[in-house]
């Protein structure tokens, strides 16, 4: 499987310059490469009318054959449980990351080992992680991958067998969560429901919804537009807006398929 290349700083003349700082992930066209199957293109077309009709709430990874490798392995039924999981870790790597890239910052100077100033960021305390169960915990690891001490909660939501209606049946957070800048974590956006209840749960704790960042690998349309309509001021990061979701993927990760 192709590897990313490590990426280095160039030092001239003993003087180290300071890279540009990417903030946002890319909502443009011009972020699709030109060369995509007919099936590739389709989802481009989805994607781009999704993001159309949603706004700027709803943000997309740039796409690369990278991403788009770790999706087909990920949907593909022959895929064995060991392969899923590591491409489910590597996917999940590059959604939090951004997902972080989100979050807000300050300027700072520091000084480098060689004496020289060194004008950068930093970003700002008071961020949690909620994961909603169980799916959710697979996203779990690969932020505290990124963020060594962050505090996560969680909340377990299911389906109520007589109204079929999603019911709250735990939640537990950070006792200062309504002052912190929440990444909810859900790897698969289908009718949305569950997420919009997870939402509901952190605004009776004291959470603002422009302060929630929901971090997904995958999302049909109908579950980011019912998400937004709901909360409009809420950020949506995922991978890939496509009708049809691989709702198969909590079994596959923790192997109970």
């Amino acid at each position: 499987m192709p590897c990313h290349n490590q990426q280095m700083n160039n030092v001239n003349s003993g003087q180290e310059h300071p890279m540009k700082q990417v903030r946002f992930a890319n909502n443009s066209d011009s972020s699709v490469p030109d060369l995509v199957s007919n099936s590739g293109s389709e989802n481009v077309s989805i994607q781009a009318e999704s993001q159309e009709s949603l706004g700027p709430q709803l943000k997309l990874l740039p796409l690369n054959d990278q991403i788009r490798e770790l999706q087909t392995i990920i949907r593909d039924k022959s895929t064995s449980r060991g392969d899923f999981v590591f491409c489910a870790d590597r996917l999940i790597r590059l959604v939090v990351e951004e997902g972080l890239n989100q979050l807000p910052y300050s300027e700072c100077t520091v000084i480098t080992p060689t004496g020289y100033k060194y004008d950068g960021v930093k970003f700002e305390r008071g961020n949690c992680g909620v994961s909603i169960m169980r799916s959710g915990e697979a996203m779990e690891q690969g932020l505290r991958d990124c963020c060594r001490s962050i505090r996560i909660g969680k909340i377990l939501i299911q389906s109520d067998e007589e109204t079929q209606k999603a019911k709250v049946y735990y939640a537990k957070f950070p006792p200062d969560i309504y002052r912190r800048k929440v990444l909810l974590m859900y790897p698969i956006l289908s009718t949305g429901n569950t997420v919009i209840e997870a939402v509901r749960v952190l605004i009776e704790h004291g959470v603002q919804p422009r302060h929630i960042i929901l971090l997904s690998l995958f999302s049909t349309p109908h579950g980011a537009k019912s998400i937004i309509q709901e909360f409009p001021d809420i950020t949506i990061l995922t991978t890939e807006v496509h009708p049809v979701a691989p709702t198969h993927f909590g079994q596959r990760y923790f192997g109970t398929d």
